[in-house]
């Protein structure tokens, strides 16, 4: 296919969660191993996890992850609109990169989000223009009846630029064959005129089994179904958003493998609330003999070797809520037993000895865990970079996303932006943990404080087990999905006459009716 330009596929869900980003990556990382120049594409997204471009642009993780399986530099393009919770109600508005704003679900739902549409229609023109094919990631379900009127995501920007649809569900969950009919029976004659096929996710047993069904989803609907993806675990993809994720009790996948030392490591992290950037602790997960896990009590912290607070995107509610379930006097006594803490950008934050916010919670001045020596302000920018630097003695690159301004009066050593003191850690780098060196040697220190007999594999890349994973996905695609019905999508665009699934999408009611709940009305 190489040479030919503007190819596009949009891979829509029955639900949230059915297996998008991680088909759009594995079609991505197909699609490169053929030799094929392939971006990903999502329009709008809602996210807590989130990474900064080389040209200093916050984007979705998924899509950075997706930019990896293509093996292309990510981009603003790739996700013009990123919406970062900060409640219940209301969301950062991120638009190509840098933030503009906040607004309620109401707010964009009733006009912003159509004044978006031509931008990431641009965008993914754009796109088209300099690759040979663009993979779309759709959001939640294209049948959002109520929110199809501002749709940008979805059957909205399918429509726009006139590129198929596949629609992908999580067999797992029960229900893929109704979730398949409603979906397509669910939409306007026009949308479903992009509907091409679907392709099922998460089976596990014998396809055989399957086969009579796929076959009268064929006679209703007059689609094909495209693949049958098995269940593949500990794939350890970035995670798109933490705020719909239950993490009580949930252990990060870690590598199959004996400790290289006598002792294991255990990691505790407080999954507070708004908690962002969790993918922080993937690289220590990736190391044999490290066990990783999301706490919310503080009888959790008792057994840990190391405790992370990490990111967030409230820091003075998840510092309320430390203190209401009692892990901040948890944190505290760990400090002062000189037993490892270490935290990252908010949970930086919250370890330093006061706070000063008018933007984030407008909160005014709130004491910290007063563990470290630095004092946080709270600037209406943000923070958006890529530092690099040496901590511990070895290189480490890692990424900015934040709008507290740290300053850092003393500490025992120096730690990137952030310091220590005794056995507490700070900084406001995400990413850092991935650099092979430093993290061997940060291990290494926390061991020896927690008296464990841990020893860091010499020889576990964090980089080879990311790129091992995407090509996990590429063979689900090569070897599961109808590569050539996918071609013939990608290069010729929406196949002609497939038929109406009655009844169709009902009359639009009037947009008072809008639910006032970005999670209600899903925009991931």
């Amino acid at each position: 296919m190489s040479g030919t330009v503007g190819g596009g596929l949009l891979v829509a869900g029955t639900t949230s969660d059915a297996g998008k980003s991680v088909v759009t990556a594995g079609i991505c990382r197909w699609l490169a191993r053929q030799g094929v120049k392939v971006a990903p594409f999502k329009a709008q997204n809602m996210s807590l996890n989130s990474f900064v471009t080389r040209q200093g642009a916050e984007i979705g993780r998924a899509q950075a992850m997706q930019a990896a399986a293509a093996r292309v530099e990510p981009s603003a393009l790739m996700n013009p609109v990123l919406l970062k919770p900060g409640g219940d109600r209301s969301s950062q508005v991120v638009l190509l990169g840098k933030p503009v704003g906040e607004l309620s679900a109401r707010g964009y739902h009733a006009g912003r989000q159509e004044q978006l549409l031509g931008t990431v229609t641009d965008c993914l023109a754009e796109l088209r223009r300099t690759h040979d094919a663009v993979i779309c990631e759709g959001a939640g379900s294209p049948a959002e009846i109520n929110l199809r009127r501002t749709d940008i995501v979805n059957m909205g920007i399918a429509r726009a630029a006139r590129i198929p649809v596949v629609v992908v569900g999580d067999i797992d969950r029960g229900g893929v064959f109704a979730s398949f009919f409603g979906t397509t029976a669910l939409l306007s004659r026009e949308d479903q005129e992009l509907v091409a096929g679907y392709l099922v996710n998460k089976f596990r047993g014998d396809v055989t089994l399957l086969e009579p069904g796929l076959e009268m989803m064929r006679q209703l609907t007059g689609r094909p179904t495209l693949g049958v993806l098995p269940y593949a675990h500990g794939l350890g993809i970035d995670e798109e958003d933490g705020l719909r994720v239950s993490l009580r009790g949930a252990v990060r996948e870690s590598v199959v493998a004996p400790p290289h030392g006598a002792d294991v490591l255990r990691v505790a992290v407080c999954a507070v609330p708004l908690m962002s950037n969790f993918t922080d602790v993937d690289a220590l997960a990736a190391e044999p003999g490290v066990v990783v896990r999301f706490v919310d009590r503080a009888e959790e912290l008792a057994d840990a070797d190391l405790v992370v607070l990490p990111g967030t995107r409230g820091t003075v509610r998840a510092l309320a809520w430390l203190r209401e379930r009692g892990l901040a006097d948890a944190i505290a006594r760990r400090a002062a037993e000189g037993r490892p803490v270490l935290g990252i950008c908010g949970g930086f934050q919250m370890l330093g000895e006061r706070i000063e916010d008018e933007v984030e919670s407008k909160a005014g001045t709130v004491g910290g865990l007063g563990l470290l020596p630095v004092r946080v302000r709270f600037a209406a920018e943000k923070t958006l970079a890529r530092p690099v630097g040496e901590a511990l003695g070895e290189p480490v690159e890692g990424y900015e996303i934040h709008h507290g301004v740290a300053e850092v009066a003393g500490g025992e050593e120096a730690f990137l932006d952030g310091c220590r003191v005794g056995s507490v850690w700070g900084t406001h780098w995400h990413g850092s943990l991935e650099s092979d060196a430093f993290r061997r040697a940060f291990l290494r220190r926390v061991a020896a404080d927690a008296g464990r007999a841990f020893v860091p594999a010499p020889d576990t890349s964090f980089g080879a087990l990311r790129e091992e994973q995407l090509d996990r996905l590429g063979d689900l695609i090569e070897e599961h999905a109808d590569t050539d019905a996918l071609l013939r999508l990608i290069e010729k665009g929406v196949p002609e006459g497939l038929p109406f699934v009655p009844p169709g999408a009902p009359r639009p009611v009037d947009a008072s009716d809008h639910s006032d709940s970005l999670e209600g009305g899903r925009t991931t």
